[in-house]
């Protein structure tokens, strides 16, 4: 007599494990992330890291993509017409707004983008993930404002971000609303 095994299927396995090695990169660092932790994180046999994924690195490379475009939808939703960002000035309260609310929301989001680009001013190949990054942002800056200020505006966005994560006195909202009034000419 013969027993046919039947396959066990999980569709969003591959998906799963990139969920996890996003929260283990968030919780450990890109140094402390290994196939053995994001395995158990996702709840999936060890094996099926290599099986889905070449490597540490192409399992890098798609969680810090996955993370990239969420930043980046919730960048183009906070600016978009939808959000009453139709025009330059309703695009410098939205900067604000994300500024000051969205991108302060997790620490774990901070470690994430930080980890980033470390790893992007390490590796080359890395580079791509945040040249994607700061494209899509800048297309949707592009809306309200010419490429020139669209880059000024994007960079002062990431760095603002920065200071008011980590000062222990962050400038307040009125603040940056004059800064980026002046970097938008406006």
């Amino acid at each position: 007599m013969s027993v046919q095994r039947t396959r066990r299927t999980d569709p969003r396995r591959r998906e799963r494990i990139v969920e996890a090695a996003v929260a283990c990169i968030a919780e450990h660092g890109v140094a402390g992330t290994s196939h053995r932790r994001v395995a158990q994180s996702a709840d999936v046999p060890l094996g099926s890291m290599t099986y889905h994924f070449d490597g540490m690195d192409e399992l890098l490379r798609e969680a810090f993509t996955s993370f990239a475009r969420r930043i980046s939808a919730t960048f183009a939703e906070r600016l978009g017409p939808a959000a009453g960002a139709d025009d330059p000035d309703g695009v410098i309260d939205a900067l604000v707004d994300l500024i000051h609310v969205d991108l302060q929301r997790s620490s774990a989001e901070h470690v994430l983008t930080y980890e980033l680009y470390t790893l992007a001013a390490r590796r080359p190949e890395f580079r791509e993930i945040t040249q994607t990054w700061m494209h899509a942002s800048r297309e949707v800056l592009g809306r309200a404002f010419d490429p020139v200020t669209a880059r000024r505006l994007d960079a002062y966005v990431e760095g603002a971000a920065l200071h008011i994560a980590l000062d222990p006195d962050p400038q307040p909202r009125e603040q940056t609303r004059t800064a980026l009034r002046l970097l938008a000419g406006r």
